[in-house]
């Protein structure tokens, strides 16, 4: 996809259980950096009155950095809500979002000592591709990593 041509979707209601997830923002990208449109979702929490519990990052348009190191999706769990599976129950629900974006398959990337985040990879059927070294020039190598694993997620 080109990001100048890129049209952002309505993303519906989005429910699990007690996990919500609310657009907060959608990023329009900036080529010179790199950076393709994007959507911002709040992971909310409705049995504790609809509490930010976290955030999902859902990356539109394809490109070869994304495949190899960024991945289309990206997640952060506060500490307190962990271990309820919202990361995982999130991009679940944002999977079918993806594939009105004409994506057959998503890649997730983590660090490789990030069991719990290769643990979601997994039970999100996510095939691990490898672990890559990251390049040099790279802002994820700059921050200090130097290894992403590679999970691709075929969509029905």
């Amino acid at each position: 996809m080109d990001a100048r041509a890129f049209r952002f979707l309505d993303p519906g209601e989005l429910l699990d259980d007690d996990l919500r997830l609310v657009l907060a923002r959608t990023n329009p990208g900036q080529p010179r950096k790199g950076w393709v449109p994007s959507y911002d979702f709040e992971m909310r929490c409705a049995a504790e009155g609809d509490v930010v519990a976290g955030t999902v990052i859902f990356r539109t348009t394809d490109t070869e950095s994304l495949r190899l190191y960024g991945g289309h999706f990206g997640y952060g769990v506060d500490q307190r809500f962990r271990g309820r599976r919202y990361a995982e129950r999130s991009v679940r629900l944002l999977l079918p979002f993806a594939a009105r974006h004409g994506y057959r398959s998503v890649v997730i990337t983590c660090n490789p000592d990030n069991w719990p985040s290769r643990r979601t990879c997994e039970r999100l059927g996510g095939e691990l591709l490898g672990i890559v070294p990251l390049p040099p020039d790279n802002d994820m190598f700059l921050a200090g990593e130097r290894f992403k694993c590679r999970y691709e997620i075929i969509l029905a």
